[in-house]
């Protein structure tokens, strides 16, 4: 293995490290879960430097377009309801 191949997967391992200790470490959701989708990418270039074409495949169709996208979503959703339940709470506090 050449030098530049052995620091390419270096520096991918530790990336791969720092982007998911970050995912888990974040407050945010949405940082969180961008931080997944980015760790998920980072999986599909891991696997095909390891000549798994089929795994970076679904790592890349599932693990960071799917996934990511349902985690979005169901974000989404929180947010609106959490929006909704905050604007019925003042009202039902005035009918009191």
């Amino acid at each position: 293995m050449t030098a530049l191949l052995w620091s390419l997967d270096m520096t991918l391992a530790l990336t791969l490290v720092l982007v998911g200790w970050r995912a888990l470490a974040s407050e945010d959701p949405f940082k969180a879960i961008a931080l997944f989708i980015a760790f998920g990418l980072l999986m599909t270039l891991t696997w095909v430097r390891v000549d798994a074409l089929d795994v970076a495949l679904a790592e890349a169709g599932i693990g960071a377009g799917f996934t990511g996208a349902l985690f979005l979503a169901g974000l989404a959703r929180l947010r609106r309801q959490a929006h909704r339940q905050a604007q019925e709470s003042p009202a039902a506090q005035e009918e009191a």
